[in-house]
C-alpha cells in the first residue's frame, strides 16, 4: 500500500528539454479489480503521486511536462473513473487529476526507462471509504507551498511603502481555465485585464497594484488571500467573466459577500467559480477550517461596510463610463475570496463570456479599458 509517492529523480543532463506524452501510449482505463493509469514520456521526469477525499481524486504532478496533443476523453476508458483534467500548475510543474468513481488506493507507482523514452504505471486497488480516507493527503512539501506565495522581502517592501495597495486576482488560471466561449478562455482573458488594470492603478500617484497570479499557473483561493495579507492589501478585487447555458444573460456586476446563500443565480455562479480548487486537486478538507475561520472573523471586521461602498461606487463608475451594466448590477454572493476580515473586497463579473456581444466587448482594448478607468477612479475615491 502506497500513500503517496515522491519521485525526484536526478537527470544526467544538466539542463532539460520540455517532456511530452505520447497520445498513443496513454490511458487511464480499469484492470481486474483495478484502475490503471499508463503514460508513455518522452523521458524520465520528476512526479508525485496522491490520493485526496472528498471528493475522491488521483493527483500526479509532473516536472517539465506538457500535455499538448493529450485527450482527456480519449484516454479514460472504463467506470472507476469518472473524469480526467490536466494542465499547468504553477511554473516548472503540471498536473493530472483522475476523478474516483470508488474508493481506491494506490497500490504500486513507477516511472522506468524504455526504449521510447520513459513508462509511467500507476496502480490503485478497491479499498472501503475508512482505508481511502485514512490513506488521502497531498505529501508535506513546504517548498510546494512556499511557492504559492509572495516573495517575503519584496512583500514586506510593498506592504511598508505606504501606498494604497490593490491585489488584482485575475480568477482561474493553470489547470482551472474557467469558462470558454468562443476561443476565449476566462483564465487568459482575466489576466489580460488584470495586467492592464495594474498598469493604470500604477500610473496613479499613491497606489500600488499586485497581481494575485501571474502567467497561467493555478493559485488556490486560500493562497490568493494569503498574498494578499503578505503585501498589506488596502482593497482585493477579484476579476471574473462566467458563461452560462443561455446567452440571455450580459452585463457587468459587483459583487460583496452575503452572509447567507444568496438568490440561485448567485449560488450558481459561486458553485462555477468555486470549482476550480476542486478540479485541481486542492486538498479541500484542509482549506475549509480557513475560510470558516475568515468568516467568524468577518463578523468581527469593519470591512465589509467599506467593501460594500465600494461596490456601490463602482457600479455607478462604470455606467458614467458606458461600460454594458447586468440589470442587477450589485449582487452579493458566497465567494471564498471575498471571505477576508482584514480588507475589503470585491469580485466583478465583467460579463458574460456566453454572451456574443459582452464577448465582443471583452476581447476589445477600449472595452476593458472602460472597465479599468472605473475601477481606478473608485479606488482614488476609498483611498483618500
Amino acid at each position: 500500500m502506497i500513500r503517496w509517492l515522491v519521485a525526484f529523480i536526478l537527470l544526467a543532463n544538466a539542463a532539460m528539454a520540455q517532456v511530452t506524452i505520447d497520445p498513443d501510449r496513454a490511458s487511464v482505463k480499469d484492470g481486474w479489480w483495478t484502475l490503471e493509469v499508463s503514460l508513455g514520456l518522452s523521458e524520465i521526469t520528476p512526479y508525485r503521486a496522491f490520493t485526496l477525499d472528498a471528493p475522491r481524486r488521483l493527483v500526479v504532478d509532473f516536472q517539465d511536462l506538457s500535455f499538448a496533443g493529450l485527450s482527456a476523453q480519449a484516454i479514460r476508458s472504463g467506470n472507476r473513473a469518472s473524469a480526467v483534467r490536466f494542465g499547468p500548475l504553477r511554473p516548472g510543474w503540471s498536473r493530472m487529476v483522475v476523478d474516483l468513481a470508488e474508493p481506491l488506493i494506490i497500490t504500486e507507482a513507477g516511472m522506468v526507462k524504455s526504449d521510447t523514452g520513459a513508462d509511467l504505471t500507476i496502480v490503485l486497488a478497491q479499498a472501503n471509504a475508512a482505508e481511502f480516507a485514512e490513506n488521502a493527503g497531498a505529501p508535506p512539501d513546504p517548498g510546494w507551498d512556499a511557492a504559492m506565495t509572495f516573495d517575503p522581502v519584496v512583500a514586506a517592501q510593498i506592504a511598508q511603502s505606504g501606498d494604497f495597495v490593490v491585489v488584482i486576482d485575475p480568477g482561474h488560471g493553470g489547470i482551472d481555465p474557467g469558462a470558454n466561449q468562443g476561443g476565449i478562455k476566462e483564465a487568459d482573458l482575466m489576466l489580460i485585464m488584470a495586467e492592464e488594470l495594474a498598469l493604470k492603478v500604477n500610473a496613479t500617484e499613491g497606489l500600488r497594484a499586485v497581481l494575485a497570479r501571474k502567467g497561467d499557473t493555478f493559485v488556490p483561493l486560500s493562497s490568493r488571500l494569503t498574498i494578499a495579507r503578505q503585501v498589506g492589501a488596502d482593497l482585493f478585487i477579484s476579476l471574473h467573466a462566467d458563461a452560462l447555458e443561455e446567452d440571455e444573460a450580459h452585463g457587468a456586476s459587483v459583487y460583496t459577500l452575503s452572509r447567507d446563500g444568496g438568490e440561485d443565480a448567485g449560488r450558481r455562479i459561486v458553485e462555477r467559480h468555486e470549482r476550480g480548487d476542486m478540479l485541481a486537486g486542492v486538498d479541500l478538507i484542509a482549506a475549509e477550517d480557513r475560510v470558516a475561520t475568515a468568516l467568524m472573523d468577518l463578523a468581527r471586521a469593519q470591512t465589509g461596510p467599506e467593501g460594500r461602498r465600494f461596490a456601490d461606487a463602482l457600479v455607478g463608475a462604470m455606467t458614467r463610463e458606458g461600460v454594458r451594466m447586468n440589470s442587477r448590477p450589485r449582487r452579493e454572493g458566497q465567494f471564498a475570496v471575498l471571505t477576508a476580515a482584514d480588507f475589503p473586497s470585491v469580485l466583478i463579473e465583467a460579463g458574460f463570456l456566453s454572451n456574443a456581444q459582452d464577448r465582443a466587448i471583452l476581447a476589445s482594448p477600449e472595452g476593458r479599458a472602460r472597465i479599468a478607468r472605473a475601477i481606478v477612479e473608485t479606488v482614488n475615491l476609498l483611498a483618500r
